[in-house]
């Protein structure tokens, strides 16, 4: 991402043509170091989105607003309270460096004022810091009085610029030269480490442009001389980079740079919220898998402890039987074993200040609790292993999901079961509702559910005469066949059972069982858990799984 003060050079230039002369309407902070200004402008309501965090800073027009928190962070409520309804009067770049200026012109009740919003793009270190007369009002990220520090950032004092580097102006062409004298090694690395504000990437841009060895020449012309062409670059069929301009051949061109910039950043963002919901749910889920893992496994060994459950009878029975052989005070006694067809003798041991009779009565004692805890224990196990099993199935639609619409009902359904805390408790919730996954082929019209919420909906709205889907032995979505009375084609069958063997558990392997039947076979019993059928009358076909994106109708 070539958030260099050469890209910057343009954005501004593109960013000062369509916000100057606007108003801000509102601010928010969605996040730590994210902040969104809408601003009403000649052409209408803008999202300009400042994002200061080290993986991703960022100037940009964003094309969706993220939901504000209750209760707004202190910088946010700042802003609000001096650049409400201020009027945006210039934007600029500070002297080649990775800082915006916005200047703006703020009205109240009591005085009129200008203020300047300094936007510092700079990595890690990136931060905002509104200024007034050259004072500072407040910063994103501030320094305490005590710290050691180069820079102070906090309120009433003087807002210094950030130390320049040590490197030569592109616009230098002399000093280019006497840079250039000494090119060694990776010419890109040299360029990036060399003249100011060229990223890496755009230094690679700047070689593949003129060749592993550009000349300073090049370097001046490249900056300074260069006509604006903007595009988006791919890599792997993927979005790779926006660029002022590429000598990529795999790219997507656009009419201004703050478009590119903002299709990049939206497919990015996209991916980003993507990853992180899903590691989200991954990470709730593997949680409550372990207990119950662990459950199950003290759940076992308290079965173990109840196979010699008969054993302990036995020994209770034997006392009796042979009370009469048994003294107190003996620590144990040997009685031929009368189930034994060979009539075996057995050594009992025996406590010895107990009586023969309290020795009997603690065995059946013994024995009555063993024969309580299997009972429990049998019981807790299938429900422990019913409970495991679902939420195999629900990682199985995390681990197929391709889009942040997959997981928002499973975000839902994880909610209901207590694994995730619902920030939204107490208030009225509006039920979120995805569509399923569509697919045509033949003339056939294919659903296929997104989790198991979309499972038992989709079962639902579906005719008797449907053909339903299900892989036999795997966690699947369900898939069905709108049939409107015709007969399926096998081409038409096959392709819906490559898409339920895709989204299962057996997608990354081949010859997947899918079983299929008519919707009328399909039964869920009451009070089982999301996705839970049983089904008859059924045949299975064998596939290899495939997504069949060329079919998808979404």
């Amino acid at each position: 991402m070539p958030q260099d003060a050469f890209t910057i050079k343009y954005l501004t230039a593109e960013l000062k043509n369509l916000l100057v002369g606007g108003k801000i309407s509102k601010i928010t902070q969605p996040e730590k170091e994210l902040l969104i200004f809408i601003i009403y402008t000649r052409s209408g309501s803008v999202k300009l989105e400042v994002c200061l965090s080290a993986r991703g800073c960022r100037i940009n027009i964003a094309e969706n607003e993220k939901a504000a928190p209750q209760v707004a962070p202190g910088f946010c409520m700042l802003l609000r309270k001096h650049l409400q309804n201020a009027e945006i009067c210039d934007i600029f770049q500070v002297d080649g460096e990775r800082i915006v200026c916005l200047d703006f012109y703020c009205t109240s009740e009591f005085e009129n004022v200008n203020m300047r919003l300094y936007i510092e793009l700079m990595g890690k270190y990136s931060n905002a810091v509104l200024t007034s007369g050259g004072i500072i009002l407040g910063a994103l990220k501030s320094t305490a009085i005590g710290e050691n520090t180069k820079r102070v950032l906090f309120s009433g004092a003087k807002y210094s610029l950030p130390e320049p580097q040590d490197k030569c102006d592109a616009e230098n062409l002399n000093g280019l030269c006497e840079v250039f004298k000494r090119i060694s090694g990776d010419s890109a690395k040299f360029i990036s480490e060399n003249v100011k504000g060229v990223s890496y990437a755009t230094a690679l841009d700047i070689v593949e442009t003129f060749g592993e060895n550009p000349t300073a020449f090049d370097v001046n012309r490249y900056i300074c001389g260069g006509q604006c062409r903007p595009c988006v670059t791919y890599l792997n069929g993927e979005p790779n980079d926006f660029k002022v301009r590429s000598a990529d051949k795999t790219k997507k061109n656009y009419e201004s740079l703050l478009k590119a910039q903002t299709a990049y950043y939206g497919y990015i963002c996209s991916k980003q919220n993507f990853n992180d919901k899903k590691r989200k749910l991954q990470g709730a889920l593997l949680s409550s898998v372990k207990k119950l893992e662990k459950r199950l496994a003290t759940i076992n060994q308290k079965l173990l402890d109840c196979r010699d459950m008969e054993s302990v009878k036995l020994k209770g029975e034997l006392i009796t039987a042979n009370i009469y052989a048994v003294e107190r005070g003996m620590d144990s006694f040997e009685a031929v074993n009368y189930y034994d067809e060979n009539c075996a003798k057995i050594k009992i041991a025996l406590d010895k200040t107990l009586s023969p009779a309290d020795n009997a009565q603690k065995y059946y004692k013994r024995y009555a609790k063993l024969k309580r805890t299997l009972i429990s224990v049998t019981e807790q196990k299938r429900e422990t292993e019913d409970k495991l099993e679902y939420l195999n199935s629900i990682n199985s639609h995390i681990c197929a999901a391709e889009h942040l619409l997959d997981l928002e009902e499973t975000e839902e359904e994880l909610k209901s079961l207590g694994l995730i805390k619902d920030t939204q408790s107490g208030k009225k919730k509006t039920v979120k509702t995805s569509p399923f996954r569509e697919f045509v082929f033949g003339g056939f019209k294919i659903l296929a559910g997104r989790n198991n919420l979309q499972n038992d909906r989709l079962l639902k709205s579906v005719s008797q005469g449907d053909l339903w889907l299900h892989t036999q032995g795997y966690h699947s979505s369900h898939v069905v066949i709108l049939c409107d009375g015709k007969e399926v084609p096998d081409g038409v069958l096959k392709a819906a059972a490559e898409i339920c063997a895709y989204y299962s558990d057996g997608r990354s392997g081949n010859k997947i069982p899918v079983d299929y039947t008519r919707r009328k076979f399909v039964k869920k019993p009451p009070k089982t858990n999301a996705g839970f059928v049983i089904y008859s009358e059924f045949k299975t076909i064998l596939v290899t799984p495939d997504g069949h994106a060329e079919l998808s109708a979404e």
